[in-house]
């Protein structure tokens, strides 16, 4: 059922983040005995976070510390890591310009062609600090750039676009087979980004490993004020998370679901698992970390696109080391830092034992759950210029 637009026209309501809350189970459990862990393709993984392909959030070191903290990071194989030696003089002109000239700046910055032996070098330098490495391409980069990240130790690849669809039509350019690209890769094949039951299921059917969720909702993403397009993600997530459940009822395999983008803090994370996420990918939140390429600046992935960018440079400031805002002790009361000990918590008074459970819980429609009696922090937030 759908409400009625005018004549002739119905839409579906679908639903955010800001727009549910979690209801506190009967039972509840000491946070400390909850099990956040999530297995991918024989690797177990302690907390369900991912970082996101994103230049101003993950390079080589980044990738590691997230590693060895019981995390996931993701390099992107087009960004100014594989398209300079050194990038870090790149990085912090980006992170010196003015608002008004940073997105054409980045434009040029990201010009210089992609140097394929670095893309090798990135993998094989992740590799060496001894955690998963994983590889992000856009699908017409998709055979080339996995091969190589295959070849080079990498654990998993992934194929991200603004929205993926098995079936693309294009008369300029040779489309991805995802089931035979799926088929002929020696390592789990992740691809994003959906927000949909058809789509999802018919993504899953080529034979991937895993999907990314969510179409905009990333904070220094702009393809929604751009296009016009997109799905919040409490709806976005259960209904993928829908697909994911009856193609593992009728095949037997569980293809993951990642929800991708729009979670600010801890509460949203949550949210996001309950909902019927696997993990999340989170980009903005990890862009404060000391240890993050960007100085304190995130930009979108599709902010150098020449013609039309959907995506900005934000500054995001540094708050913390990425052991605090993963794991805590929090500085900060903002629900942006110990993401991991935020899904614990929530966990423990759900009464969800480990995150299949915690996919369980009940949810309630409530837009006023972030405002409701929070006059004083609103008054306080605004005072402090935040």
């Amino acid at each position: 059922m759908g409400m009625y637009l005018g004549i002739g026209r119905k839409a579906r309501r679908c639903y955010g983040l800001d727009e549910v809350a979690l209801v506190p189970g009967g039972v509840t459990l000491n946070p400390n005995e909850t099990d956040t862990s999530w297995e991918f393709c024989g690797h177990h993984f302690p907390i369900p976070i991912i970082a996101s392909a994103m230049d101003g959030v993950v390079d080589v070191k980044f990738a590691i510390a997230m590693g060895k903290l019981g995390g996931l990071a993701v390099l992107n194989s087009e960004g100014v890591q594989t398209r300079y030696e050194d990038p870090s003089e790149v990085l912090a002109e980006i992170a010196a310009a003015t608002s008004e000239e940073a997105t054409h700046l980045v434009q040029d910055l990201y010009t210089p062609p992609i140097q394929e032996k670095l893309v090798t070098r990135r993998v094989q330098e992740i590799k060496e600090g001894d955690v998963p490495a994983a590889v992000s391409a856009i699908p017409q980069r998709a055979e080339k750039f996995g091969k190589l990240a295959a070849d080079a130790g990498a654990d998993f690849f992934v194929v991200q676009s603004t929205v993926t669809t098995v079936r693309h039509i294009s008369s300029e350019y040779e489309t991805l087979d995802f089931e035979k690209f799926c088929r002929e890769m020696p390592i789990p094949v992740v691809v994003g980004n959906t927000v949909g039951y058809d789509v999802s299921l018919e993504l899953m059917e080529t034979g991937i490993d895993g999907l990314l969720v969510g179409i905009g909702p990333g904070a220094a993403c702009t393809t929604r004020g751009v296009l016009g397009i997109g799905v919040p993600q409490v709806t976005a997530t259960i209904d993928c998370a829908a697909a994911r459940d009856f193609h593992y009822k009728f095949t037997g395999k569980y293809v993951p679901i990642i929800t991708d983008g729009g979670m600010r803090a801890g509460g949203d994370i949550c949210k996001a698992l309950a909902c019927g996420a696997d993990a999340v990918m989170v980009g903005s939140a990890f862009a404060q970390a000391e240890e993050a390429p960007g100085g304190g600046f995130h930009w979108g992935m599709a902010t150098p696109h020449a013609n039309l960018p959907r995506g900005t440079r934000i500054q995001v400031g540094t708050t913390g080391t990425l052991e605090e805002i993963l794991l805590g002790p929090a500085r900060l009361d903002d629900g942006s830092q110990n993401l991991a000990g935020a899904i614990q918590t929530s966990m423990g008074n759900v009464g969800a034992r480990n995150i299949h459970e915690f996919q369980l819980t009940e949810l309630i429609i409530a837009p006023s759950i972030g405002t409701e009696g929070k006059v004083f922090q609103k008054a306080q937030h605004v005072g402090m210029g935040k």
